[in-house]
Parts: C-alpha cells; structure tokens; sequence
C-alpha cells in the first residue's frame, strides 16, 4: 500500500475547514493532511480552492465545496460532505471577513460612526451567525466521536482597536458562543484561538502599504494551533503567543 493509500484509508479522522483556499486556513489544512487528517474544504473562490484542492489530494482524500458559509444549502453541503468519510472529528471555523464587502474602493476599517450598516451586517454574519449555524450541523458528528470545534478569533475581539470595531464585534461574539458551548458541550473540546497577527492577505487589505514582512507566515502557527488538537487541551480561549511559549518551555 502507497503512502496516498494509506492517507486516504476509512478509518481516518475528518476535519471541515473553512476558508481553506489560502492563508491560515490553508495552512491548518496542510497540516491536518500532513497528519492524515480527512479534509472537506470551502471558500468563496472557486479557483483558489481548486488549486488548494489539488495540493492537498496528493496528500490525503479530500473534497472542495466552493461557496459561502452564510449560505444555508452550502452548509448542509459540507456538513453531507463530512458524513460521507465517516463523520467529522474537527470543525476549524476559519473563514472571515474585514469588513463584510469585496468593494476595493471601501474603507478597510471604518469606524462604528461611519461604518456602512450592510456590511457590518454581512461581517457578523459571515464571522460569528454562519460559524454557529455550521457548528450546529455538524455537532452531531462531532458528539460522535468526541471532537472538537476551533474556532478563529482575534485580539480585535478583546481589544478596542479604533477602525476595528465592526469585525472585533463579530469575533467577541463568537468568543462568547465558543464559551457557552464549550459548556453546553463538555464532551467535545471547543476553542476560540487568536492567531496573532500573520503575512495574510486580510492583514494587508487592513493596513494598505504597511510593509507585514516581519510577521509570522500562517504556516508557522497553523501548528501552534494543532498542538490544542495533539495534546486534547481543555476548552477555552487562547493566543497562539502564549500556546508557542508554552511549547517552548516544555521542551
């Protein structure tokens, strides 16, 4: 049996993640690949998640579903998705946005005074409503096998960083809803994880012409991240900072 076969065998465990097509996503999905993981993949771009798609095949089994999380047909789709490999053990809610619009010409970070009320409404719905609407379809998997949900917040979240008060909203409210079903469900591990900042294309997009080459690739802490998955860490929030200094000192 090959190395792909192996990969690929039923009884490997299965992980959903969103916005996987690049960035932090992308990396946890490597990663997850990497350690034989399962994958069902989605983002917006059809093209971008393609060309992840065809990295990670020659990895594990995988499918990509391209299409938006706040859409409640797209959602049932990854969720069918997952049961076909055997149910998922893993639900990485990754996906976001800076300001709810694919506008170029909008303000990144308005502030609250003039941020435009459609777009703070597609910001929570993209990065806390459809989050908790995916978690509940998949949680029956996920009390199967006793998984686990991480879930990607932000230090903008805990932070009041002017100009980011729309998308530190929606993330503080989807720390709080990782909270409360970390205790609504404590035979699964839940985890609201802020990365800290990354060489990402939102990052950019949210301080145009600031030079971000100093940060830390997504692929160097997308396994900060999984050491909460290696080592089953209990529920809670954390900061991939202070995960990476952890690890450190046990060494």
């Amino acid at each position: 049996m090959n190395a792909a076969a192996q990969h690929t065998a039923p009884t490997a465990p299965v992980a959903v993640v969103t916005g996987a097509s690049r960035g932090l996503g992308l990396a946890l999905a490597e990663a997850l690949a990497a350690d034989g993981w399962q994958l069902v993949i989605t983002a917006r771009g059809a093209a971008g998640l393609a060309a992840a798609e065809a990295r990670l095949a020659a990895v594990t089994k995988v499918v990509a579903l391209p299409g938006t999380i706040v859409d409640d047909d797209h959602r049932a789709h990854l969720a069918e998705a997952a049961a076909g490999l055997g149910g998922a053990s893993l639900l990485v809610n990754n996906a976001g946005t800076l300001n709810g619009t694919d506008d170029a010409e909008a303000e990144p970070l308005p502030r609250l005074a003039d941020v435009p009320l459609p777009g703070l409404l597609a910001t929570f719905e993209v990065n806390a409503l459809a989050p908790i609407a995916l978690t509940q379809l998949v949680l029956p998997q996920l009390r199967t096998h006793r998984g686990a949900v991480l879930n990607i917040s932000s230090d903008a979240a805990v932070v009041p960083y002017i100009g980011w008060g729309g998308y530190g909203a929606s993330k503080a409210a989807l720390d709080l809803a990782t909270a409360v079903l970390a205790r609504e469900e404590p035979e699964l591990r839940v985890w609201a994880v802020d990365p800290g900042s990354m060489r990402t294309r939102m990052l950019q997009a949210a301080g145009p012409g600031e030079d971000i080459s100093g940060e830390p690739l997504p692929a160097e802490v997308a396994p900060v991240l999984l050491g909460l998955l290696r080592d089953r860490t209990p529920s809670g929030r954390y900061r991939a900072e202070e995960l990476a200094a952890t690890a450190r000192g046990g060494r």
